[in-house]
């Protein structure tokens, strides 16, 4: 049932990316498509209370909320069109439901589809087993399992940077700039951070095969020194994306501009 409503949510908001925006339906489409993206999200705590995931609860909220936000902005153009016209708060809304819908569209397919899934797990797997036996460690693979020293890593979705990528690559060409710019921002984007991916996951394999950091290796490489690594690099490549893409800035500054000032509205007239 909630998957329906995800790819209900998807389709919405990239038929209101196409739809031309001198017609009001393409505020009113993309409206519903962020209401029915908020359910999804707004379901995704009832997971992560039962693993006892509070920051996730609390993260999946605050996306539920950013959602509907964002509905309330779309479904007041497409009612009251002369309020906000066709510049402003309006263009950010556009650019942001269309980063959405492309990430979206390449996100879930991954996430949902198990055959595109199962794909992409073995891919990651095989680039990482290679790299290893290219530096001389002898590993055995399944087609999602890594084995070295006796010791066995799992790689599953999240260990394949696909969200990461989803986000570079819907961002990027959410963004009205030229075709060379957007290029050279996704080259140095998102082959970077599969690669750097593939580097993180035979780090952890080998810190956990080695005992590098005695019983809890694997807890610290993979959760403490990877992640950090992870987050830096992220970093340096959004500053690289911006520098290429300014635009991409003015964007993320317009959005938090408008989020706050709404807010503070909302604090004055409570």
């Amino acid at each position: 049932m909630i998957e329906n409503v995800l790819w209900i949510a998807v389709a919405l908001m990239v038929l209101s990316s196409v739809i031309p925006a001198k017609r009001g339906a393409k505020y009113l489409v993309g409206g519903v498509g962020w209401i029915f993206f908020s359910v999804h999200w707004a379901y995704q705590p009832v997971h992560y209370i039962e693993i006892s995931d509070y920051f996730n609860v609390v993260l999946t909220l605050a996306i539920a909320a950013f959602c509907l936000f964002m509905a309330h902005n779309m479904i007041r153009e497409y009612r009251e069109p002369s309020i906000s016209g066709r510049g402003g708060d309006i263009d950010i809304v556009l650019m942001v439901t269309s980063a959405t819908a492309i990430g979206s569209l390449f996100y879930f397919p991954f996430a949902n589809i198990p055959a595109l899934n199962q794909w992409l797990i073995s891919n990651v797997t095989n680039a990482t087993a290679g790299l290893l036996t290219f530096l001389g460690y002898n590993v055995d693979s399944t087609w999602h399992k890594i084995t070295y020293n006796g010791y066995t890593v799992q790689i599953i979705l999240a260990c394949t940077a696909i969200e990461s990528i989803a986000l570079f690559t819907g961002l990027i060409i959410s963004i009205n700039a030229p075709f060379k710019r957007l290029m050279s921002a996704f080259m140095i984007s998102v082959p970077v951070i599969y690669a750097l991916n593939i580097v993180r996951d035979a780090f952890v394999i080998v810190a956990y095969g080695d005992q590098w950091f005695g019983p809890e290796s694997f807890e610290i490489a993979h959760h403490v020194i990877a992640k950090i690594g992870s987050a830096i690099a992220l970093f340096v490549i959004a500053y690289a994306v911006m520098r290429i893409l300014p635009e991409l800035l003015d964007m993320i500054d317009g959005l938090w501009q408008m989020t706050t000032r709404r807010v503070r509205n909302i604090v004055r007239k409570s």
